[in-house]
């Protein structure tokens, strides 16, 4: 990755003797103040732009970003520390908002940086809250992303694996650096695990693009099949169809015989199934998916049999009519929607929801009809 090498002058020990005492991660002295302005110089833009600094604090990263010739919008739950970002940005192209860093206050604004030390970690969910900042860039513009991992023998943090692997769909330049072995970052040598992500969004919005999944909805008279998911780390104990994702090379139809013989042990032939409905789905903080939704008669195949029990605790046959309420609910309204006559339907969950089926949950899917 290209990263800008250029650097602003700056009298760092006249700069360190104008911050007071509040903690600010090392950033008063001069050598680390200095150190940080030199990797900021790097993973900067060239050209200087709109940054929007997320958990600023006191605004010593807004600050050093800003002598870099970049327009810096702070963002920081504390009012306390955002009216010492305020006072120390004074005579800067800076603004300081008082927010949440997960959903930063800026309405339909758009940045070319969006740049965080140390926050991610804290957020419940950092896929969710990195996907959302990916929502904030222009187009070309990137993440830099400072987070570790602090106490190795009682981990703490957010190691580098999780982060780049949910930057990685959003970005088509991904650049990473490891940060422990510079001591002058951190006021003196560290033993734990500290690094910078830095991504680079499409430099053109990217043509949408979605997973596509498959699901066998296998008939016993007026009974289906479903499986009790355990040990996936999604919807574990709830029933589902036996379903998975279709993979590179596959058709829905290769991948749907192929998840029956790995899910259930069936030997399904092309002839065997028949195409049901398809789903528009989206989970909650999750992506849109396509969902197909395939029927074959009980017999066909052979005798259905857990193949895969470190994925799933049982399987059983349940009435159509009378569906289990622990079931995902993507799968529920699925099959309702199809035993009402749908071919076509969207299930769209907003971020606050279940992955299990809400009983009260009445406008879960919008068929499309006509």
């Amino acid at each position: 990755m290209m990263m800008n090498n250029a650097s602003a002058r700056v009298d760092w020990n006249a700069a360190a003797a104008t911050f007071d005492d509040e903690p600010d991660h090392g950033l008063r002295d001069a050598t680390v103040r200095r150190a940080w302005s030199e990797r900021l110089s790097q993973w900067l833009p060239a050209t200087p732009g709109d940054v929007l600094d997320l958990g600023c604090g006191t605004g010593s990263l807004s600050l050093l970003a800003a002598e870099h010739g970049h327009r810096v919008t702070g963002v920081d739950l504390s009012p306390d520390m955002t009216a010492r970002a305020r006072e120390k940005l004074a005579g800067h192209d800076a603004e300081i908002l008082t927010g949440d860093a997960a959903r930063p206050p800026v309405g339909d604004r758009k940045f070319d940086t969006v740049l965080a030390r140390h926050v991610l970690w804290l957020f419940p969910d950092p896929e969710a809250t990195v996907r959302h900042w990916h929502t904030l860039l222009r187009p070309g513009g990137r993440l830099i992303l400072v987070e570790g991992v602090w106490d190795l023998a009682r981990p703490a943090g957010l190691p580098m694996s999780r982060l780049t692997e949910a930057l990685t769909p959003l970005v088509t330049r991904l650049h990473t650096e490891r940060l422990s072995g510079d001591p002058r970052l951190w006021g003196g040598p560290v033993e734990d695990e500290r690094y910078a992500v830095i991504g680079v969004t499409p430099a053109a919005p990217r043509r949408h693009a979605e997973v596509v999944d498959v699901h066998l909805m296998l008939r016993r008279g007026d009974e289906v099949l479903l499986a009790r998911r355990a040990g996936t780390g999604y919807g574990d104990g709830l029933w589902n169809l036996p379903s998975g994702h279709l993979e590179d090379g596959e058709d829905v139809r290769e991948a749907v015989l192929r998840e029956a013989r790995e899910e259930i042990g069936l030997d399904l032939a092309p002839a065997d199934l028949r195409a049901e409905l398809v789903v528009q789905h989206r989970g909650p903080g999750a992506a849109p998916r396509m969902g197909w939704f395939f029927s074959a008669a009980y017999g066909a195949g052979g005798e259905p049999v857990n193949a895969e029990p470190h994925k799933c605790a049982e399987l059983a046959w349940h009435p159509l009519a009378d569906l289990p309420h622990d079931t995902v609910a993507y799968c529920r309204e699925a099959l309702t929607a199809w035993c009402a006559g749908e071919r076509f339907t969207v299930h769209w969950q907003s971020d606050g929801e279940s992955v299990a089926y809400d009983g009260e949950r009445t406008a879960a899917s919008v068929p499309l009809t006509g």
